[in-house]
């Protein structure tokens, strides 16, 4: 029987590797899988590489695992914000390495690794620093630059609901990186608000199919002092 439910976050993060590269489903704030950060944390496991589409906000989530110094490097497309401190913190000291992706390039390089791409060309980042070393080609008239997927051994991606089977659907802003990243690690492990019965998810609303996803783990919801929900979206 398919069950593909964890007992805990400790246990849906076992195994993993130091110098794991980890891909992290959120933008911005929104579909963050803060608890399975926090886990990550505990777990351990240091000299990783994360991608996400940003470098963290505030001391919490993504910030505190960079903190933590369990991160060697960092693939974003927006590092800094106002509350980018602990970021640029480890950047300007050395103690992390940045490589910078253009967002539509982060999202298609996912993509990419998920479909079986060895590599593609595309025009951004063409005569700017982002080029610079790499292997450019002028195709009808227009020059691009040479691109090659993230693959990772983990994902780590918030989603609404899903079944033991591991099918997930997701809530607005949440349903961001999240089904990409999935398609693009050896193993996804996704945290879901509520776990219904096999046949319940409607196959239309399904958005990652169970066959991209590892272990589920039910969160729940965490009630904020302004009376809304931390990490709704």
């Amino acid at each position: 029987m398919i069950d593909k439910v964890a007992d805990s976050v400790a246990q849906a993060l076992s195994g993993v590797q130091d110098g794991a590269t980890v891909l992290i489903g959120g933008f911005g704030t929104a579909g963050i899988p803060a608890e399975l950060i926090d886990g990550l944390i505990a777990q351990g496991a240091r000299g990783l590489t994360v991608v996400n589409n940003n470098a963290g906000n505030g001391d919490a989530g993504l910030a505190a695992l960079l903190g933590s110094g369990q991160v060697r490097k960092i693939i974003c497309s927006f590092p800094r914000q106002a509350d980018s401190w602990v970021f640029d913190e480890l950047y300007r000291s050395g103690q992390l390495e940045l490589e910078l992706v253009p967002q539509g390039n982060l999202a298609e390089r996912l993509r990419a690794a998920g479909a079986g791409i060895g590599a593609f060309f595309c025009p951004t980042g063409y005569g700017t620093e982002l080029a610079k070393g790499r292997e450019t080609r002028e195709i009808g008239g227009r020059h691009y630059v040479l691109e090659y997927p993230i693959h990772g051994d983990l994902a780590l991606i918030k989603a609404e609901r899903g079944d033991r089977w591991g099918n997930l659907t997701y809530r607005m802003a949440a349903r961001n990186f999240g089904p990409v990243m999935a398609t693009a690690a050896r193993t996804t492990v996704a945290t879901v608000h509520e776990i219904v019965e096999l046949g319940a998810l409607d196959p239309e609303a399904v958005v990652t199919p169970g066959i991209f996803v590892s272990r589920i783990v039910k969160v729940d919801r965490v009630a904020t002092r302004a009376g809304g929900f931390k990490n709704a979206a």
